[in-house]
Formats: C-alpha cells, structure tokens, sequence
C-alpha cells in the first residue's frame, strides 16, 4: 500500500512541476497567460475536440435557462438561510485568511473563498464561457483544460461588461438581512461557501441579460438600431421592458419558493399534506399559515424572494441589457 501511495505521490510531484515549468516559461517571454486563449495552453491539452457541441448557449433556449435559474437561486437562498447572518464573514481582517486586494487590504472570509473559488473553477475554464463572469475577473489563472470555442451567439464586446459589483453590493446590504437571522451562530465557513454559490447563481442570472438583450435586437432590429443610434438609453428601456412578463416572473419566484420553502411542522397524529394542501401553499403568504392540525413555516419568505428579482435581478439585469445595446451596432 506504501509503494502504491509513492508512486501517486511521485506521479502528482511530476505533473505539478511540468506545469510549473510551462506557466515559468510563459512569464519568461512575456506572455500572458490568460484564461480566454488556446495558444498558452499546454501542447499536451491542445486537442482536436475542444468544440462546444451543445446548444445551451442557442438564443432559443434562453427563456428555458432562465427559468431554471430561478429554482438554482431559491435552493441557494434556501440553504444559507440556515445560519445566522454572521457578520465577520464580510468584514475585512475579522476573520484572518492568507488573501488581500490589490491595495493592501485583507480579504473578508466571502471574498477569500470566493477568491479561491474562481481560482479553481478558472483553471477548468468555467470564465471561458460567456455567461460565466467572475468576481475577480483580473486574477483568473492559466488553464489546465484547453478553453471551448463556442458559437458566436454575443457582439466581440460581451465580455467586457461585468457588474459583480453591484451583485456583491445587493447581495450584502439587503438579501442577507432579509432572509438570516441577526447576530452570529459562529458557522463561519458554512455560510461563507453558501454564499459564495448564491452570488454565482445570481451573477449568471443578471448577466444572461446579454442574451436577452441580442435576442431582441434580432427580432427587432430596425427599432433597436434608431435607438442606439441617437444613445438614447432611455427609449431602449423602453422598449426592452414588458411590464407583463416581469409581472409574471415576480409571481412565478414567488411561488417556487413557497414551494421549495415549506417547513411543515406538525404532531405525531396530523395527517400529510395532500396535493390539494401544498398547491394552496404555494399562494403568496406570510411566514406560516394554518393547515389544519399542521402549520406551514418557509424557510425564506416568499415575497423576499420576490422583492429580490422585483427590485434587484430584473432591474439588473435590464442594465447589463442597455449597456449591451448601446454598444451593438458596433459588431456585424
């Protein structure tokens, strides 16, 4: 069993020095290894296959996806509402981890393992993909996967509109105190990695506004292109808003998580639920409402969630949407 642990050990000492040596030779001609381009990949990862053969990224599956990125945030939302709100986790130097900012600051516990987080997934070019958009977009490493040429569904310029910021910003000043309860439980990692898959989640769904946005310029070109033409951000609001739709979204969250949030608490002898029960559950409602001998608690509130993509994701969402058209005459 030793023999066989040394030659693993040996086997992962020899790789991580071939790629050692490849990332020392990249900075030695000065070249940036960056996770958008095939030539700095290792000529062992340079295949012949590396050709997106799916149709997720199709404009025709964007309503789909988004759908389903709604049960992805409420499960998310879900599963950190478990703790406490535990402030040191976002607060710089409270907690001391091995990572700081450009300027010299230390890193909060979110920001570190969120830090490591793309460190990771950049190395298996997850921020190759275009409706991938990292937090630390700057700090993203080489590859050790060769990056997937996919379709070119989005104008050259996507890329560079990123406003994780503002997700970060939303996601700490109010969706955290809506659905934790105040103080701290001292479940600092729990919470950090749970947060760190809720701002990814959401990421992906305000910036699927690209698509959005390229999908109705397609369908209508002629009044998108007046439009972008006088920079008039305001008409494109305009036009792109479907108030109905939106309406519709708001009501769709809702129920999901009154769904996907139920906390049925009841005595040895209450019957279950029955389908009947849990459709009228899925109503808009308070923190529980009475169920016969059962009550009915959500895990996080319903109309939060709906708050949340009323005031937060849409409106988000339709600003990556502008700042994409504004810009879209540029490409072919």
């Amino acid at each position: 069993m030793s023999t066989s642990l040394e030659r693993r050990r040996r086997f992962a000492v020899e790789a991580l020095n071939r790629w050692q040596d490849h990332t020392s030779t990249c900075r030695q001609q000065d070249v940036a290894c960056s996770a958008t381009s095939i030539a700095e990949t290792p000529p062992m990862l340079q295949r012949s296959d590396s050709l997106d053969h799916s149709t997720a990224l199709s404009l025709d599956n964007i309503r789909q996806s988004l759908i389903r990125q709604e049960d992805t945030i409420i499960f998310s939302l879900i599963e950190r509402a478990q703790f406490a709100a535990n402030e040191p986790v976002y607060q710089s130097g409270a907690i001391a981890v091995p990572g700081y900012a450009a300027d010299g600051r230390q890193y909060s516990l979110l920001e570190y393992l969120l830090w490591e987080t793309e460190q990771m997934h950049g190395r298996i070019r997850r921020y190759t993909s275009p409706d991938e958009h990292a937090f630390f977009p700057r700090d993203l490493p080489p590859l050790v996967l060769p990056p997937i040429q996919y379709s070119e569904v989005l104008a050259p310029y996507a890329r560079e509109i990123n406003i994780n910021d503002k997700v970060m910003a939303l996601y700490l000043d109010h969706l955290i105190p809506g659905i934790t309860e105040p103080g701290t439980d001292n479940n600092y990692g729990s919470s950090a990695m749970y947060d760190v898959l809720a701002l990814q989640a959401l990421s992906k769904r305000i910036h699927y506004g690209k698509f959005v946005a390229e999908a109705k310029f397609l369908a209508n070109t002629e009044d998108y292109s007046s439009l972008i033409r006088q920079q008039d951000a305001d008409g494109l609001m305009r036009l792109l808003t479907d108030e109905a739709v939106e309406a519709k979204v708001v009501e769709r969250v809702r129920r999901k998580a009154a769904t996907y949030g139920q906390d049925i608490t009841s005595s040895s002898s209450a019957p279950g639920l029955d389908n009947g029960d849990l459709a009228d559950s899925a109503r808009p409602a308070g923190g529980e409402r009475g169920c016969d001998s059962a009550k009915l608690h959500y895990k996080v509130e319903p109309e939060i969630v709906a708050e949340l993509y009323r005031t937060w994701v849409m409106p988000l969402n339709k600003e990556v949407q502008i700042q994409y058209l504004l810009r879209r005459l540029e490409a072919p």
